[in-house]
């Protein structure tokens, strides 16, 4: 018998039942998957279809189980990310579930699917409205529009609705039950769409060295919850697991990690390497144990690039004022 799992680069992965609770390496991107254990409802299959909307690794039913698993506070949903370089993750929605997205995010839903704005995530709505104040102000710090869209199925059968990267970049899904803590910091903009249930709020850099010059500055994103989350960054992302290394990272790179993980910054290299090697004054250290998702197309550095190249007046790809211009900020 064989655990059907399925990678976000849309390659299916039969394993044997014997690395339930492990986890494995995709063949096709090297992305780090989590098997689901025995003791959740998975399903087994010997020859069975593929099914088009795979539900994330590691995710278990909203129903406890016989083994006393608890029951999720977020939805359930399904999805398929569709796309190379310009990505769209379609998400599939039973009736009653709801999914939540920044405002402009949602490409085309299908019918039955009611949307509506409201004023924070939703995943306390028994909060006060002195509560629900301080949490959408928290989003208006890290740059967010202080509302965001609720997507609902109120028809029957199921239904889907699609959400659009806003650049080139690629579109990561993370089942936040699978992560300790049940929390992830990401980058500011990071943030595109997840399962009703999740928390957006913020994470503060307390270190005033890692916020100056880690290139994330004082304020992260932070997701809650225990559903499914969807991210988005630059050009290709990948996902490093470190085992107790430290992991140099050039600043501006970083996408998300997990939040038990030690985020600092240290010189690049001597005076000449620091001013002369092209990488800027810092780099961004990441140490302990747990996963680390890069980007190697950061959307500061797409512009500077738009912008230098633009019109007459552009610096040219061969000008020495453009190798300058980006020496302290390592671009």
């Amino acid at each position: 018998m064989t655990i059907h799992i399925h990678c976000q680069c849309g390659k299916q992965l039969a394993v044997p039942e014997t690395y339930a609770g492990k986890r494995v390496k995709c063949p096709s991107c090297d992305a780090m998957l989590q098997v689901p254990a025995m003791s959740e409802p998975i399903e087994l299959f010997d020859d069975a279809p593929v099914n088009p909307f795979p539900v994330a690794a590691g995710a278990r039913t909203m129903a406890s189980t016989g083994g006393g698993a608890p029951a999720r506070r977020s939805h359930e949903v399904d999805y398929e990310i569709v796309g190379n370089d310009m990505q769209m993750v379609i998400v599939e929605l039973d009736p009653g579930e709801t999914v939540i997205a920044e405002a402009g995010a949602m490409t085309y839903m299908e019918e039955g699917i009611q949307f509506e704005t409201k004023m924070g995530d939703g995943s306390s709505p028994d909060k006060g409205f002195l509560s629900k104040m301080m949490s959408v102000g928290k989003r208006a710090i890290t740059g967010e529009s202080l509302f965001m869209t609720h997507f609902t199925h109120t028809g029957v059968g199921k239904s889907h609705v699609a959400f659009a990267a806003p650049y080139p970049g690629k579109i990561i899904p993370i089942d936040l039950a699978t992560i300790a803590g049940n929390d992830l910091i990401c980058q500011k903009d990071a943030f595109l769409c997840a399962a009703l249930g999740t928390q957006v709020t913020i994470a503060l850099n307390k270190k005033i060295g890692t916020g100056l010059f880690g290139g994330e500055g004082f304020i992260m994103q932070k997701l809650v919850g225990d559903g499914l989350a969807f991210i988005h960054a630059g050009g290709t992302i990948i996902e490093r697991e470190l085992h107790g290394e430290t992991l140099r990272v050039d600043t501006g790179c970083l996408v998300a990690f997990e939040p038990h993980m030690e985020y600092n910054i240290e010189r690049a290299g001597n005076l000449k390497s620091m001013f002369l090697g092209g990488e800027g004054l810092f780099l961004a250290t990441l140490s302990g144990h747990g996963r680390v998702w890069l980007q190697s197309l950061p959307m500061r550095r797409l512009s500077e690039r738009i912008v230098a190249n633009a019109g007459p007046s552009g610096k040219g790809e061969g000008s020495i004022l453009g190798s300058f211009g980006n020496l302290l900020d390592g671009d």
